[in-house]
């Protein structure tokens, strides 16, 4: 949490910074005295770092006429501001989604004022979309978290990535627009690291390798992803940890996030995943329908706010875990 000897401080806040980073709620006013960490940068790169919304939202609110400057001049957003500045910004107030929060299971693993990082389990959809119009990681996040920062003045979650209904593990949530930028930012430029266990039919080609085939939409069936020659490249890197009875436990490294990506790919490789209904019909899955051995267990990425490293785990849950004794168990 920042304290209160920052380089710019926000005069409704106490001494220990308490409200610093939660962006306001209502069209009240919110003034800010300008430090030594934001003298000389442009008026709307200050507006972003102090409500924590995007530059892009910042530049809204200066051009819609909500910010003013002490000492007066023109207000624009590449002005520059300096030490001693007050600036005021009214925040009109948010839009609200036509979603109603619900409570949802899911784990927090980490929050602050600007991201969440959640464990989400198999069967929960992230985004509401048709079938899954209710009950999604988006409804479960209004609920826990009623004061969610808003993102470009609507009201809602900032999604960042996702993973499969079918696919468990972490995932990392922007709280506010500024965070949002950063870390779609960063997930473009492939900063992000993003580590998977997956347990698959047959043996890997080899113990590490690489698939890079491009991917898109199967043109024989609308509902699968496939590797095809015009699709959008996609890199994945493995590594086998172990063979036993025709299974391989493989560590997956994305270096993109196509759709379906680590299915498509390690299909390609002839080791479908384990309860893969869509890309191994043919094989008999060991769990029920809303769950693949498939588990996002290693996450990091540089706080959008501090720059500083980021880096969470999780283990597999019990019944993947109780999967691989059964499978590795003398017989």
């Amino acid at each position: 949490m920042c304290s209160a000897n920052n380089n710019f401080i926000r005069e409704d806040i106490n001494e220990e910074g308490e409200g610093l980073l939660a962006p306001p709620s209502s069209s009240a006013a919110q003034r800010f005295m300008i430090g030594a960490e934001l003298d000389a940068h442009r008026l709307d790169f200050a507006v972003s770092r102090l409500l924590g919304v995007s530059r892009g939202y910042a530049q809204k609110l200066i051009k819609e006429g909500h910010a003013s400057l002490v000492p007066e001049r023109r207000v624009k957003p590449s002005v520059k501001v300096a030490v001693g500045d007050s600036i005021e910004v009214e925040i009109p107030p948010a839009e609200t989604l036509d979603l109603e929060p619900q409570d949802v299971a899911f784990e927090t693993v980490y929050d602050d004022a600007d991201v969440i990082v959640v464990d989400k389990p198999a069967g929960l959809v992230v985004h509401p979309a048709p079938g899954h119009w209710s009950g999604t990681l988006v409804h479960g996040l209004l609920f826990r978290y009623p004061d969610l920062g808003t993102l470009n003045g609507v009201r809602r979650p900032g999604i960042v990535h996702r993973l499969d209904a079918t696919t468990s593990g972490l995932m990392v949530v922007a709280r506010n627009g500024l965070a949002q930028e950063g870390l779609f930012r960063d997930f473009k430029a492939r900063r992000i690291r993003k580590e998977y266990l997956a347990l698959c039919y047959g043996q890997t080609p080899a113990l590490r390798g690489s698939v890079k085939y491009p991917i898109d939409r199967d043109p024989y069936n609308r509902l699968r992803m496939a590797c095809v020659e015009d699709g959008r490249e996609a890199w994945t890197d493995y590594e086998r940890l172990w063979s036993v009875n025709d299974y391989s436990l493989v560590k997956c490294t994305l270096h993109s996030g196509r759709t379906h990506q680590i299915r498509v790919h390690m299909q390609a490789v002839r080791c479908p995943l384990v309860g893969d209904r869509l890309y191994a019909p043919s094989r008999r899955s060991p769990f029920g329908p809303e769950r693949i051995f498939l588990h996002s267990w290693k996450l990091g990425f540089k706080h959008p706010r501090t720059g500083d490293d980021m880096f969470f785990t999780r283990p597999l849950p019990p019944e993947l875990s109780g999967f691989l004794r059964e499978i590795r168990s003398p017989r």
